[in-house]
């Protein structure tokens, strides 16, 4: 471990600590109604959009009305993208001639951009005209992540309300999520991008000739608007298929900073916002530590794993197969943990390339959830039913009814926040044991044995926790593949929403009861031991055996210098 790059770690924890707050605040007074530096410009445009989409922005929802209007905006985004994508070879901006994209593919991709999935089963440049990258997915790359956002501040409404049946309005939400938040701060990255290199056009691809004399074709494109997105509202679907170890979509170590920090800048800051908003910092920062907690430990055991001596390849240090040699061994591992602690996927590094352990750790922060910190909005409402199951069973062992920030937690929060948390991990054991006991599955893997069994838990996994990352040794763009991954990704994003307005609108229509000295204390160092235990818990009783199968025998099995 060389100076420099522990000098890198803690520069970008030090970032996080120290602007998560800031942006918390500031996040807090958007979503409160109240003045920031932005409101003189940004208001009138706001207005401007309710009148246009005839909103009433003061009229509030009930639980199921904002499900609804959640549900069927989502599906509507579906099929306008699935149609875009078939019908791109007759629209403009297509400098390259792309075709249109087979229905199988273009379903997979539009249910994985408006989930905030970003699954890719196909090279951007290659496949997608500057049309669709621009009007379909990185419009959805706004949409989805303010999806997320609202979905958190309809449960926040519910903790902070009592006797009442509404939880806001999803599309104030929605809007303020995009205009206050998403939009501008995305402009000032993508600037910072263009700066540094990252390509930002409408020419057509340039043909050059090589130094062996050879031709190639070096792709163009409007990369830097799309790459701001993917990282700050964590969608992680990248412009060329490369993502973020491509030089023309993160040419230079400051572009990589700044992309690595974005992708966890906003979802770390929602938490703080969410102290700000019940009125509880110090309980919320117990929940950023225990975030933070697993986030470094997960990148850790990486780190570790992978300057490990390899006995398969005689022991050669560093491990740069899969790798940019621009960014090296911990900045992979920091990408990669990063990425998969949140949801965002985007990638610097082949993943299926890692050490076995180096391999686990990705996959078991998506198994986990993605909580760490998790998507935007989608990592702290995830985490906030974790807390719900840690508060129910604090109340059980002390033998009264659990409360939770002055509210009650009875039977249906907890079964609503199991369902939240389970759903996904159902359909990863499931999708997986059948793509494990069919041709069409076993045809996509690039490696056998444990090695290939990982391949398809990680895609499973990636797709029902809407992560978008990938094992890329397995071939997904199969009609098997687009089927059951783009089921896992609508079902995993939908159930848990579900859930989750369920519990926002029981919570709502509770009364606020004062804290007594039978009341399990949530802002103390017991509250996060709790928590963090029952997260390993429920993560270890769902996935281990599984994980046993596939990782963990693997690196049993390298020791003896056996490969797959």
């Amino acid at each position: 471990m060389r100076q420099n790059e522990i000098f890198q770690v803690f520069l970008y924890v030090g970032l996080l600590v120290g602007l998560a707050p800031l942006f918390g605040k500031y996040m807090a007074r958007v979503f409160e109604g109240k003045e920031t530096f932005l409101t003189k410009i940004i208001r009138p445009l706001e207005r401007w959009v309710y009148r246009l989409g005839r909103i009433n922005s003061d009229e509030e929802m009930s639980w199921d009305r904002y499900f609804k209007a959640v549900l069927i905006f989502n599906v509507v985004g579906l099929f306008t993208l699935w149609g875009l994508q078939m019908v791109q070879s007759a629209l403009p901006l297509n400098p390259q001639m792309s075709g249109n994209v087979s229905w199988a593919l273009a379903l997979n991709t539009a249910l994985s951009f408006i989930t905030n999935t970003n699954w890719q089963a196909y090279s951007g440049e290659a496949v997608m005209s500057y049309l669709t990258q621009m009007a379909g997915l990185a419009v959805h790359n706004f949409l989805s992540a303010a999806t997320g956002i609202a979905i958190l501040l309809a449960l926040i409404q519910g903790l902070k309300r009592a006797s009442s049946e509404k939880i806001g309005n999803f599309w104030v939400d929605l809007v303020r999520s995009i205009l206050y938040v998403l939009l501008p701060f995305s402009m000032v990255v993508a600037v910072v991008l263009v700066s540094q290199g990252t390509v930002q056009s409408f020419s057509p691809y340039v043909t050059v000739r090589t130094v062996e004399g050879a031709e190639q074709i070096i792709p163009l494109g409007p990369a830097a608007s799309q790459t701001a997105i993917k990282h700050f509202g964590t969608n992680g679907g990248g412009f060329f298929g490369q993502n973020s170890a491509h030089p023309f979509e993160n040419p230079t170590p400051l572009s990589h900073f700044i992309e690595m920090s974005g992708l966890i800048l906003l979802a770390a800051s929602l938490v703080q916002m969410f102290g700000v908003m019940i009125g509880g910092r110090r309980h919320a920062w117990y929940i950023f530590g225990v975030m933070l907690l697993l986030l470094l430990g997960s990148f850790m055991v990486a780190w570790w794993a992978e300057v490990q001596p390899n006995p398969v390849v005689g022991k050669i240090q560093p491990l740069l197969e899969g790798k940019e040699t621009r960014f090296g061994v911990m900045n992979s591992m920091l990408f990669a943990t990063a990425t998969t602690g949140t949801s965002c996927g985007a990638v610097n590094s082949m993943h299926d390339s890692f050490s076995p352990l180096a391999g686990l750790m990705p996959l078991w922060n998506i198994m986990l959830g993605c909580i760490a910190f998790g998507g935007v909005g989608a990592g702290l409402y995830g985490m906030l039913m974790h807390v719900l199951i840690a508060v129910f069973i604090a109340g059980l062992m002390v033998g009264r009814t659990p409360e939770y920030l002055g509210k009650k937690i009875q039977a249906r929060e907890a079964t609503c926040a199991v369902i939240a948390i389970l759903a996904p991990g159902i359909l990863i054991l499931l999708g997986s044991a059948i793509a494990c006991v069919v041709p069409a599955g076993l045809a996509g893997l690039g490696n056998q044995g444990p090695h290939g069994l990982s391949e398809i838990f990680y895609a499973f996994s990636s797709c029902a926790n809407n992560n978008g990352s990938a094992f890329a040794g397995l071939s997904a763009n199969s009609n098997f593949y687009n089927l059951t991954l783009g089921t896992a990704m609508f079902v995993g994003r939908f159930v848990p929403i579900f859930a989750v307005l369920a519990v926002a609108g029981s919570l709502a229509a509770k009364k606020t009861v004062p804290a007594s000295p039978g009341t399990f204390p949530t802002n103390g160092l017991s509250f996060a031991l709790v928590l963090l235990g029952v997260i390993l818990i429920v993560g270890a009783l769902t996935f281990f055996p599984a994980l046993c199968l596939g990782p963990i025998v693997e690196y049993g099995l390298m020791q003896t210098g056996s490969v797959f």
